[in-house]
C-alpha cells in the first residue's frame, strides 16, 4: 500500500527480491505497461479468467489432498516455471488477477490478490491482511512515498497461515490484521493512483482515489492520497480539506501532518504551520522509522556519530527491524568502533539470517 507526501523529506527505498522462477513472461506483440491499462470495475479486480481457472484445476485442484497440500501447490504454481505461471516481481505492477496472469508480473499487493482469488477457487478460506506498521520510503520529483505492506491469510482448520512475498525483508511490530475485500480493493485503487502520480499522470489518478474512498471511506491514508492528487491538480484548498479529514480519522497520521506542514509553509500560513509542525514533531519523535530516516540523512552528510544516536533511538522504540542494526553496524564501522559494529551485525543476523553488512573485518 502506498501513502505519499508532497514534501521535501529524505526518501529511501528497499528492494524486495522476486521469487525464484525459470519462466519468462508471456510474449506480447505490443508491450503493455501498467500505466497503459484501463481502470477496472471493482468486481473485475479479483475475477479469475476461464483460461486461468483451467490451469488452476489441472495444476492445483485436481490432485486433491489436504488444504495445506493445495496451498503448497498453489504457491508453486504461481512462482514456479512451466507448467507454473512463473510470476515475476515488479514494483509497479499493481494489476488485477487477469492482468497479472496475462503479463506474468506482480508486486506484493497483486501477489496477495492472486493468492486470495486462486485459493478461494481451490476451496480454501482466504483473505487479505494488512500490516500498517511496516514502513519503507521511496521518492523522487519532490514526492516521497511511504509504503506499508499487505499479504494473504489462509485459514485451514484451526491453523491461520500467512503467504507473503516479502516476509523476511519487511518485518513488522505486530501480526497482520485480516481485512475485508472492500478494504483490499481500496488498496488496489490507491496503489494504482500512486503509480499514475509517479508516472506524471496525476489527472488519470483522480478516478482511482475516488474509487478507493468509495470502497473505504474511513481509510485515512486514502484521504491523504486524494489530497495529494488535488494539490497536483492545482486545488490546495481541496487538498487541505482532505488532509484534515484524514486527521479526523487518524489524529496521528504522519503523512497527513507532513503534507499540511508543507502546504502551510508554501502558502505562508505561519500560524497553522507552527501548530501542525508541533503535532508532527510529537508523532515523529515516537516513530522509529523517522529516526531511521534521520540516521540515513546524517550518514549522507558524513555525520556517523549523529547516525548512531538516531539509530539507537529507533532501536529503543522498536528492537525488531534488522535494518536498524545494519545501519548501526555501518555507522560504527565508519567511526572505527569494530567491536560495536560486530555486536550490531550479530543482532541484525539474529533478526534476519540473510542480513549482509560491514560489521566485521
Amino acid at each position: 500500500m502506498v501513502t505519499w507526501a508532497y514534501a521535501a523529506i529524505l526518501a529511501w527505498s528497499v528492494a524486495v527480491p522476486a521469487p525464484a522462477v525459470s519462466a519468462a513472461p508471456v510474449p506480447s506483440a505490443t508491450p503493455v505497461t501498467p500505466l497503459m491499462l484501463p481502470m477496472p470495475r471493482p468486481e473485475q479486480v479479483l475475477a479469475v479468467p476461464p483460461e486461468l481457472h483451467i490451469l488452476l484445476q489441472q495444476q492445483v485442484i485436481a490432485a486433491g489432498g489436504s488444504g495445506r497440500s493445495r496451498l503448497d501447490r498453489l504457491t508453486a504454481f504461481l512462482s514456479g516455471g512451466p507448467p507454473g505461471l512463473g510470476i515475476v516481481y515488479s514494483a509497479d505492477a499493481t494489476l488485477t488477477v487477469e492482468q497479472a496472469f496475462r503479463l506474468r508480473k506482480a508486486n506484493c499487493l497483486t501477489f496477495t490478490l492472486l493468492i486470495v482469488a486462486l485459493a478461494r477457487e481451490s476451496g480454501l478460506q482466504a483473505y487479505g491482511q494488512e500490516l500498517d506498521d511496516v514502513v519503507t520510503w521511496g521518492g523522487g520529483n519532490d514526492i516521497a512515498y511511504r509504503f506499508n505492506h499487505v499479504n494473504a491469510g489462509i485459514t485451514i482448520g484451526r491453523s491461520r497461515l500467512t503467504v507473503d512475498l516479502a516476509a523476511a525483508q519487511l518485518p513488522g511490530h505486530h501480526p497482520p490484521s485480516a481485512i475485508s475485500d472492500r478494504r483490499l480493493l481500496a488498496l488496489y485503487y490507491n496503489n494504482r493512483a500512486a503509480e499514475l502520480v509517479a508516472g506524471a499522470a496525476s489527472a488519470a489518478a483522480v478516478p482511482y482515489v475516488a474509487m478507493a474512498l468509495q470502497l473505504a471511506p474511513r481509510y485515512a491514508n486514502g484521504w491523504v492520497n486524494t489530497g495529494v492528487v488535488q494539490l497536483l491538480q492545482g486545488d490546495p484548498l481541496a487538498a487541505e480539506r482532505d488532509y484534515l479529514k484524514a486527521l479526523t480519522l487518524d489524529p496521528d497520521n504522519e503523512a497527513a501532518l507532513l503534507n499540511l506542514v508543507a502546504l502551510y509553509r508554501k502558502t505562508g500560513d505561519e500560524a497553522r504551520h507552527a501548530i501542525f509542525a508541533r503535532r508532527l514533531e510529537k508523532v515523529q519523535v515516537k516513530d522509529p522509522y523517522f529516526h531511521f530516516l534521520k540516521a540515513e540523512d546524517s550518514e549522507k552528510r558524513g555525520d556517523y556519530a549523529g547516525a548512531v544516536q538516531h539509530l539507537l533511538r529507533a532501536i529503543r522504540l522498536y528492537d525488531g527491524d534488522p535494518r536498524f542494526y545494519l545501519g548501526l553496524a555501518h555507522a560504527y564501522r565508519q567511526l572505527g568502533k569494530a567491536r560495536h559494529a560486530q555486536r550490531a551485525m550479530t543482532r541484525a543476523r539474529a533478526l534476519d539470517p540473510q542480513a549482509q553488512g560491514d560489521g566485521s573485518e
